[in-house]
């Protein structure tokens, strides 16, 4: 579960909770707030009327197709925000902050910033056409994916009363192939002491005979953060739609030493040589990340083993944290309880300090309940990340159907919150992928698009051996491209690298001056969403550096800052290094949805999500073009690109 700036109670031992809700006039924490009528009348009444403008102008929920379907009238329906009628400081009031449990979404000028007069059909074209999301409300970690019975199930932390975090529950929704899903009813309310302030992020594990049990951290009556169990009523419904809440919850309380709101999110569990399960729980001490690790043989009585599993000072929180194996080996994921000397173990870290996914390789000694890294230099929290750009909490789970390790991640807004609000809805899930070893490099993993997403591709188009000469531009006329999957290789002659000249210069995506930065060997890659007249545009790029020395470092980027003319938007430079091996083309695909941007660069070797929101290059003014603004080099580019039809996704 993703909260940020939690306090921490380092030290202080944690008393048991009353059974009852009713004990001593203990009230909810999320009922004990400050001026709460005030705050209830403001946030009311602002609710009133972008519930009122939704119903006006929104999408119509009694169909099950939740994707944009004819464009809609170019009303403005958000600048009533920015009226005399709700001040800008009443718009304050609707953040959240560590009371709540989770800080506001907004900060620096976004923070109560009035909002862009987005229209209607801006907002419309914003929702996705093939990723996971509710029809409407808030959304952020999945929880505990998997496969049951012929279904992928996807629960969700969701709150369905409206489009920002709070009163969160277990969305959830079934699909057959991962691509197209079913909407279920809510899975877990927050409905005891020991969840009432949040049904947070869990895991799924399986026993050996079957049967399925479900570990998830509750935020209590007095907002302390704890482990609970829960088991499907009945496990022979393979669509799994209720869930029984152990009646000894809570399973596990924070441990002495530990920050009440600094022990969340359980993993998978994993089988010891001894046939004990054994899982680890994210924490920190100090301003050190760790992961706990509890054995158990029962799932209702748990042994914290001495020390921790892994730990890295300076990296803070660790939340959403995930352990397991990779073979070396074979291309099929592995079971989560796999070991031995064909295997090594990622450890995953959800940072709540800079919100990103870092992971790292290593090996896994199951007798001390140890992790070592490949590379303390990489270690989790100082190295390889999942993903560059804008990709969290994620959580995988092993596809016993396919042998396959899949990745979730939550994909957040990067608008404001007030944009969300008007759009009612929030956050995206991204398109799931595989994990693999990257057998070639031996120091990274693999991810990649699972393959069912392919089926939705139709309409091919396809560019050879395109000359992209230095400081041009070049139209690929593919019709309307707010939906596409896209296939690139790039080439560049090798006489002419060797023959350029070496730099003392350092390059860096972020610090860089974006794609707009000439050098002599990059960038060069592709704009996407981007209008005619180039007013808007979202590079994904390649940049190429050759050091004084003669060694060459390639970098993969996606710069925003010209993605929109809205004012309410971040607008970043996302990006890294990534490893490209002798003899290989520089190659790339992106999958674009709305306003979801997902880039892959080397087969999956490095990685950049990106959330976009132009005003102009939307429906049939979205374009794609080749660029290359390098000084020194041409660039030959071969491409493939396919439109890609909506996903299916059903209500109840």
């Amino acid at each position: 579960m993703s909260i940020p700036n939690s306090e921490t109670n380092n030290g202080v031992p944690y008393t048991q909770l009353p059974e009852s809700d009713n004990d001593s006039g203990n009230t909810p924490a999320r009922c004990r707030r400050p001026n709460k009528s005030t705050f209830m009348i403001l946030t009311g009444l602002v609710a009133f009327l972008l519930f009122f403008v939704a119903v006006k102008y929104g999408n119509n929920d009694d169909s099950d197709d939740v994707n944009p379907g004819p464009v809609p009238p170019e009303e403005t329906v958000c600048n009533m925000l920015g009226s005399n009628l709700l001040p800008l400081t009443t718009m304050r009031t609707l953040t959240r902050g560590v009371a709540e449990g989770v800080s506001a979404k907004s900060r620096g000028h976004f923070l109560g910033a009035r909002p862009f007069p987005w229209t209607q059909k801006m907002l419309a074209w914003q929702r996705t056409s093939f990723h996971f999301q509710p029809k409407k409300n808030w959304m952020n970690d999945p929880n505990g994916p998997l496969y049951y019975k012929g279904w992928y199930h996807l629960f969700y932390q969701y709150n369905p009363e409206a489009a920002v975090w709070g009163n969160i529950v277990w969305g959830h929704a079934v699909s057959r192939d991962l691509i197209h899903w079913q909407h279920l009813p809510v899975a877990m309310e927050a409905d005891q002491w020991y969840d009432i302030n949040g049904v947070w992020t869990g895991s799924a594990t399986f026993l050996p005979n079957g049967d399925l049990i479900m570990l998830y951290t509750g935020s209590t009556n007095k907002s302390v953060q704890v482990q609970n169990l829960a088991y499907p009523a009945d496990p022979s419904d393979p669509q799994l739609r209720k869930w029984i809440k152990y009646e000894g919850n809570p399973v596990l309380i924070p441990p002495p030493g530990i920050g009440l709101k600094d022990f969340r999110d359980p993993t998978t569990a994993w089988t010891t040589p001894e046939g004990k399960w054994r899982i680890t729980i994210g924490s920190k001490i100090n301003k050190t990340g760790i992961s706990l690790v509890y054995e158990t043989i029962d799932f209702k009585n748990f042994e914290l083993l001495k020390g921790v599993l892994h730990g890295v000072p300076g990296t803070g929180m660790w939340e959403c944290v995930d352990f397991y194996p990779v073979s070396k080996i074979v291309e099929n994921g592995l079971d989560t309880s796999e070991n031995g000397p064909a295997v090594k173990h990622v450890l995953k870290s959800s940072l709540d300090d800079d919100r990103n996914d870092y992971y790292a390789l290593g090996t896994y000694d199951a007798g001390a309940g140890k992790w070592v890294p490949d590379n303390p230099i990489i270690d989790v929290g100082i190295g390889l990340r999942y993903d560059y750009g804008n990709f969290y909490a994620s959580k995988t789970f092993y596809d016993k159907e396919k042998k396959r390790r899949v990745l979730w991640a939550w994909i957040k807004e990067t608008d404001s919150e007030a944009a969300d609000l008007c759009r009612g809805w929030a956050s995206l899930q991204s398109i799931p992928r595989t994990i693999k070893y990257d057998k070639k490099t031996g120091s990274n993993i693999i991810t990649w698009p699972v393959a069912e997403v392919e089926n939705l591709r139709s309409n091919n188009n396809e560019f050879n051996k395109v000359v992209v000469k230095p400081g041009s531009i070049v139209p690929l006329e593919v019709g309307s491209a707010t939906q596409l999957d896209i296939m690139a290789e790039f080439e560049v002659d090798q006489n002419v690298l060797k023959k350029v000249d070496g730099s003392n210069a350092t390059y860096d995506c972020i610090k860089s001056g974006g794609s707009a930065e000439r050098g002599a060997l990059g960038p060069f890659g592709l704009l996407v969403l981007t209008d005619n007249s180039l007013s808007e545009q979202t590079p994904i790029y390649f940049y190429i550096a050759k050091d004084l020395t003669g060694n060459f470092n390639t970098f993969f980027c996606n710069d925003l800052t010209r993605s929109s003319e809205a004012t309410d938007v971040r607008k970043l430079i996302y990006g890294s290094t990534v490893p490209v091996l002798l003899g290989e083309k520089l190659s790339l695909r992106t999958l674009v949805d709305h306003s979801i941007v997902e880039s892959f660069a080397q087969n999956g070797r490095t990685a950049i999500t990106s959330r976009v929101y132009p005003t102009k290059a939307i429906y049939e003014n979205a374009k794609i073009y080749l660029f290359n603004n390098a000084t020194d080099i041409s660039v030959t580019a071969t491409i493939k690109i396919w439109q890609m039809n909506s996903a299916n996704i059903k209500s109840n």
